[in-house]
């Protein structure tokens, strides 16, 4: 199962996004809160939603899980 990442810094629109562990994409080290392992994306976003009720999929490697 791959680990997931959220980052800490909101983008712009207010999302916290959260990445699947190698993303090209991923936050710096000091930026990123581990989600732990996950079968999918869908159960790292809940996951990140308990403290940042505006995660959303990475574009690149949480596509399944990104929403507009």
């Amino acid at each position: 199962m791959p680990n997931y990442y959220v980052n800490r810094n909101a983008q712009s629109n207010g999302d916290h996004e959260v990445h699947e562990g190698g993303c090209g994409h991923s936050p710096d080290l000091e930026n990123r809160r581990h989600l732990g392992s996950h079968v999918t994306c869908r159960g790292a976003v809940r996951e990140a939603k308990k403290t940042y009720p505006t995660a959303n999929g990475c574009y690149y490697c949480c596509n399944d899980c990104h929403t507009s």
